[in-house]
């Protein structure tokens, strides 16, 4: 039980709630709490549907039809990652423009993907149930989208307190700073299962 809430949080992380709180309390006109609940549950069951299929036959699919290995995608999606984690560092945001009120459609695209389904958690949905087995790492993912849902369906209440308190720029940087760290991790990680097949062969 223990290691399926540090996977959870380790997917939650990836996930970066609170960028999805800062964009939903962000919307111009606001979203009522109907709207926001629709495009919550919406976002989070499609982003549940495309984690559970790259869990189940991503590494497949990867590696037969597109001959890329996993430390491969381990390099490229933390180098993205790092990015994503360094312009909210930077630049106190996770996106260069607001975008306004959304369509039924803002849910899918780009809520689900890409900015629950990103290439962090899409790497770590392929690369963990061969480490942890494909139970575990559902059971992760499922918990945290939970998690995150709950969040997004709180995204009105804590706008307004990030407001009061002027901790949205810091809380965005500190979690900016968190997902660089973890997207190196994943560089280190794809680096040494490289060097480990270059040097002995498996």
């Amino acid at each position: 039980m223990t290691e399926v809430i540090h996977l959870s949080l380790y997917f939650l992380a990836l996930i970066n709630p609170v960028s999805k709180v800062m964009l939903l309390s962000s919307m111009e006109p606001k979203l009522n709490y109907t709207e926001l609940q629709s495009i919550s549950l919406r976002a989070s069951l499609v982003s549940f549907f495309i984690l559970l299929a790259v869990a189940t036959v991503g590494r497949f699919v990867l590696q037969t039809v597109f001959h890329v290995d996993i430390y491969s995608l381990k390099i490229a999606g933390g180098i993205v990652l790092f990015f994503i984690g360094l312009t909210a560092v930077r630049k106190g945001m996770f996106f260069e423009k607001e975008l306004g009120k959304p369509t039924v459609d803002f849910s899918v695209v780009p809520l689900a993907a890409p900015l629950i389904v990103g290439p962090g958690i899409v790497t770590a949905a392929i690369t963990f149930p061969l480490e942890k087995g494909i139970l575990m790492t559902v059971a992760a993912i499922a918990i945290a989208l939970l998690i995150n849902l709950i969040l997004m369906l709180m995204s009105s209440m804590l706008g307004r307190l990030f407001e009061k308190t002027m901790s949205t720029g810091p809380l965005i940087r500190i979690t900016g700073l968190i997902v660089a760290a973890v997207s190196v991790q994943m560089v280190l990680e794809g680096c040494s299962d490289w060097l480990k097949i270059v040097f002995h062969g498996k």
